[in-house]
């Protein structure tokens, strides 16, 4: 369980999360997840990563029933910082990351999928950002970069999910493949960038990056305040605490 790195071709480097049961990633998960991409993209031998999951789903966000057991704020700041850590990890690697995507991609998982530089997803892979359920705010920043503005804000107040196909049809997925395929796409793409020279392909990802119409990092610091303005004026936890009934059996 955890974060793990492989090598499964040339140039390519395998960044799979595996915490189960729904990989909603404690504080230290989110920090783990951002070593071991900035470790992929240090390392010269490498010209693109894939990022995966194990197990039901991509990534469920963070670990709601963390911060429930914090009496304090600690949990909340940490995950908000191992979030954001997580998500410019994946932007700022040094070469291009493929995320492969499959089942569900909620909450912090938008923030990862958002902010790589293509997404290859399952047939049964869903997208959305149930924020406003759980008492949270926040990848808004890096929902809008997978779908257009009206559907974003759509999507965002109603908690609603997009499938891979309608991301597809968006043109923010690269290709949707039946799940039993969804590594081999993945590393195809991933295996077809490795073999660009590998300076250039850095160059290129810096160069892309720095005509990004948009700051990921300030846009989503920004939200993140927010998040905490809920938490500080009570709602958050009302929010949080009613779903956390609704999910007891």
């Amino acid at each position: 369980m955890g974060v793990s790195t492989t090598s499964p071709d040339r140039g390519v480097r395998l960044v799979t999360v595996d915490h189960p049961p729904v990989n909603a990633l404690p504080v230290r998960g989110w920090y783990e997840l951002a070593d071991a991409l900035r470790a992929a993209g240090r390392d010269p031998g490498v010209r693109c990563v894939v990022l995966a999951a194990a197990g039901r789903g991509f990534n469920a966000g963070v670990d709601i029933k963390e911060i429930q057991r914090d009496p304090g704020h600690g949990a909340l700041l940490g995950a908000n910082r191992g979030c954001y850590e997580a998500f410019a990890a994946v932007y700022e690697c040094e070469v291009p990351v493929v995320a492969a995507v499959h089942g569900f991609c909620l909450g912090g998982g938008i923030g990862l999928v958002g902010n790589a530089d293509a997404i290859v997803a399952s047939d049964d892979a869903t997208f959305g950002l149930p924020e406003l359920d759980r008492g949270a705010l926040g990848a808004a920043t890096h929902l809008a970069r997978l779908v257009p503005q009206h559907l974003m804000r759509a999507l965002y107040y109603t908690s609603r999910t997009a499938t891979a196909a309608e991301l597809h049809a968006h043109g923010s997925v690269w290709k949707v493949v039946p799940r039993a395929g969804l590594m081999a796409a993945a590393l195809e793409l991933a295996g077809e960038i490795a073999r660009k020279d590998g300076t250039l392909i850095r160059l290129a990802k810096a160069a892309i990056n720095g005509i990004d119409p948009v700051d990921v990092r300030r846009s989503y610091r920004f939200e993140q305040g927010f998040t905490f303005e809920a938490n500080l004026g009570g709602v958050a936890d009302r929010v949080r605490d009613a779903f956390g009934r609704e999910e007891r059996p």
